[in-house]
């Protein structure tokens, strides 16, 4: 995710709506709710198809955003250093909760093999991903195969570990790692 955009007014509203958050201004929470929920329920459709895994994890992302925002800890070195931003930290914890849906889902019926739905437009997050890097590595990116960008966008853009996009993309934690390899390997090669 790139943290210079923002979702719904700006990355200093934002952060400072989860701090009033964290001393349980249920106001805040509110408009944090009203700002971040649309966007944070397209990212998860993007990657689950299932409305009501969708509806949980929006759930349990906001109950645990509500419980835990005094943790959030937006501070960076510079204004113009990655991270801290309070969109990233909410996506965060949404990713790892759609994880545990996916492993629970899993435990009683097996994941199929076509998670991510076929999209007809680009994501947002390959198109700012495509022109945050410029042209030639956005073009790179094009040229991936499919499953090799859905590892990138799990692996690079939400930050998950190998298992856990191993449960997220339906395949073995090997798949993942070779997948990683080769999107490496392919991009290095058509930047040389």
């Amino acid at each position: 995710m790139n943290d210079q955009l923002s979702v719904g007014g700006s990355r200093q509203d934002e952060e400072r709506l989860l701090r009033r958050v964290a001393r349980a201004d249920l106001d805040a929470f509110d408009e944090l709710y009203r700002r971040t929920s649309p966007w944070l329920a397209i990212r998860l459709r993007r990657r689950c198809a299932d409305d009501g895994i969708v509806a949980e994890v929006l759930q349990d992302t906001y109950l645990t955003v509500w419980r835990a925002a005094g943790s959030f800890s937006g501070i960076r070195p510079s204004p113009d250093a990655p991270g801290g931003s309070a969109a990233g930290w909410i996506w965060t914890i949404a990713a790892r909760r759609l994880v545990d849906a996916l492993r629970r889902r899993a435990r009683v019926q097996e994941v199929p093999t076509d998670v991510l739905p076929v999209r007809s437009a680009p994501a947002a997050e390959d198109e700012a991903l495509a022109g945050s890097f410029g042209s030639e590595v956005g073009a790179a990116l094009d040229a991936l195969a499919p499953e090799l960008r859905a590892v990138l966008a799990a692996m690079v853009l939400d930050g998950l570990t190998v298992r856990e996009t191993s449960v997220l993309l339906g395949v073995p934690e090997g798949t993942v790692k070779s997948r990683a390899r080769r999107a490496r390997n392919a991009l290095r090669e058509a930047l040389a």
